[in-house]
């Protein structure tokens, strides 16, 4: 049990990597585990040295991923978002638009399933699906172990989608360049007064599926002012990765971003 989130794997349980078409390897989810000497929910001073324990892992990890990417200059994304929100989609539509100009890969979180893998894998970028069990979150150790399978080249692009969640995900650096919130004109423009750690956290937020903003009630303007008041520097795109509009704009975001890094 992850006493930082609630989630994690029992102790028969481990976190799967694999390939798309391929048998996937496990490896067990030490974090969630706990192996401390310490009991767990004592007292209140207890809970916070275990979380702290288990947060501190994750970051010495996330900076040593980091250090692996900034030494090959391989641009990172991590993209959050709660189920639905169309990450996969607008995945799928910006490797197509850019796979001539940056080598892109692809690290897929989710519970279960090769689904999201297996429509990047069409794509033709080099992909790694990561199912987390009962997991709510990717960690720095699952990426570490996952870029080890991808055999990222120099000077490439990787994109991180993770399990879909506004809450949990915001708590652990993967080691990443940006973290990148996508949200859905169907969810409610409050989305950020209600999880607002995970804005905080972020560079930038994708408003997606504009093409609806005529059949749901939901104020952009709202939203972004929501947003700004727990990240006054957060940006916006607005797009709809089925319809494209908006797709010229983030693409052109993100490969300037890619050239100066």
């Amino acid at each position: 049990m992850c006493n930082t989130c609630g989630c994690g794997q029992p102790d028969d349980e481990a976190v799967t990597i694999r390939k798309p078409g391929e048998e996937g390897h496990s490896h067990p989810h030490h974090h969630d585990r706990h192996d401390h000497d310490h009991p767990h929910y004592h007292s209140n001073n207890r809970t916070v040295i275990v979380e702290t324990d288990i947060l501190s892992k994750n970051n010495l990890i996330a900076e040593r991923n980091r250090g692996y990417f900034e030494a090959k200059n391989i641009f990172t994304l991590n993209l959050v978002s709660s189920p639905g929100s169309g990450k996969t989609t607008i995945l799928e539509k910006t490797i197509a638009k850019i796979k001539n100009e940056v080598t892109c890969a692809v690290i897929e979180g989710d519970q279960q399933t090769m689904n999201d893998a297996n429509r990047i894998d069409a794509t033709g970028a080099s992909v790694i699906q990561v199912n987390t069990g009962t997991g709510c979150h990717l960690d720095s150790e699952m990426i570490n172990q996952g870029i080890k399978q991808l055999n990222l080249t120099e000077n490439s692009l990787l994109f991180i989608e993770n399990v879909g969640n506004l809450i949990c995900p915001a708590l652990f650096d993967l080691g990443e360049t940006h973290k990148i919130v996508i949200i859905s004109v169907t969810e409610g423009d409050d989305k950020p007064h209600k999880y607002p750690t995970m804005f905080s956290v972020s560079d930038l937020c994708i408003i997606n599926k504009i093409d609806l903003l005529p059949y749901v009630d939901f104020n952009i303007e709202k939203c972004k002012e929501y947003a700004r008041q727990v990240n006054p520097k957060i940006e916006f795109i607005e797009l709809s990765a089925t319809k494209g509009d908006g797709m010229d704009k983030w693409t052109n975001w993100l490969l300037d971003k890619v050239q100066k890094s």
